[in-house]
């Protein structure tokens, strides 16, 4: 009697094994080292979906560009040869050029400024995604641009005849704005350009200046907050929509809790960054009111220069961000 009860028990646990399928492994691609918030962000989502499908969706997290390279992730997720995957909104100018709300200089001044701006900008994203076979999940911002400069400055008057390292169409247009001799600079040359006296000032973040360890050249860091670059992370909607429902309930919930704790940890690394220029001796703080007015009008006059090259979508976007209730 007892065999025939073992026997059943295990014939059981054998049939309800066989029952249950395989865990679901997903990849995700990006470009960004391991020990950047955003890819850490990235790990802790990963946990939070498997915690939460009881291990039935995995996702392996793979960073630096082991995958795919930074500018095809987006296609290389479309294509499949990854389930998801992360880049930089700026990256999908040339198929999105909404995207590229992201590097419009001078339009948001603040972190809610920017999350007011995101809060718009998704949902006209989210169509722009579907039409690529990709989900939008959750997006982060870097800490903003700021302003380096090797003196004081009061005014915009106060750039002609210095040099401005620039990098992009954006910073040359600001460096001509501002009168300055615009020095084309890439980041892997900065150092360099600082040790041998090339550039008076330039438009970075904070948190790259203490990677460049840019005290003793520069004396001053303005939080003019030009642009707050987004990263965006996204999966293949056929992987999305292939999954159970609990499954994809997970991945929505962990991409909500994930993009919050961005924000939160943008910040804190923003602060962090200032705290350990200001130890390095370099003075940290906002611009004065002559010149911020002045930065007001620059970033008014690339905003409708942008919509008139973007068009309806760009209006759709900044009408309603200019036209809203103002943030602190």
């Amino acid at each position: 009697m007892k065999k025939h009860w073992l026997l059943a028990v295990l014939c059981a646990a054998l049939s309800a094994h066989a029952q249950t399928p395989p865990p679901t492994h997903w990849r995700l691609a990006t470009g960004y080292r391991a020990e950047t918030f955003h890819t850490e962000n990235i790990a802790q989502f990963a946990r939070d979906v498997e915690a939460a499908s009881q291990g039935r969706l995995r996702i392996a997290v793979h960073p630096n560009n082991t995958l795919a390279k930074l500018a095809d992730i987006p296609h290389a997720v479309e294509r499949g040869d990854a389930e998801a995957g992360e880049t930089i909104l700026t990256n999908l100018v040339q198929e999105i050029p909404l995207a590229g709300a992201d590097s419009v200089p001078f339009v948001v001044g603040s972190y809610a400024d920017a999350r007011r701006l995101w809060l718009l900008q998704r949902p006209l994203l989210d169509k722009h995604f579907e039409r690529h076979g990709l989900r939008l999940l959750y997006a982060v911002p870097w800490p903003p641009q700021g302003l380096f400069t090797n003196r004081p400055v009061k005014s915009a008057s106060d750039f002609r005849g210095t040099r401005m390292r620039t990098y992009n169409q954006s910073t040359l247009r600001i460096a001509q704005w501002l009168g300055a001799t615009p020095v084309d600079v890439p980041m892997v040359g900065v150092n360099d350009a600082l040790a041998q006296g090339l550039i008076d000032s330039m438009i970075t973040s904070a948190v790259t200046g203490v990677e460049n360890r840019v005290w003793g050249p520069m004396s001053h860091y303005y939080e003019i907050n030009a642009w707050f670059p987004k990263n965006v992370v996204f999966v293949n909607a056929k992987a999305f929509d292939a999954l159970a429902p609990a499954q994809r309930s997970a991945v929505l919930q962990a991409a909500q809790a994930a993009e919050a704790r961005g924000w939160e940890r943008s910040q804190a690394v923003l602060q962090a960054s200032n705290d350990e220029l200001r130890a390095h001796g370099i003075k940290v703080e906002r611009v004065p009111r002559e010149f911020e007015s002045e930065i007001q009008r620059m970033g008014e006059r690339f905003a409708r220069e942008w919509v008139r090259t973007v068009g309806h979508e760009a209006s759709a976007l900044f009408v309603p961000y200019y036209t809203g209730p103002s943030t602190p």
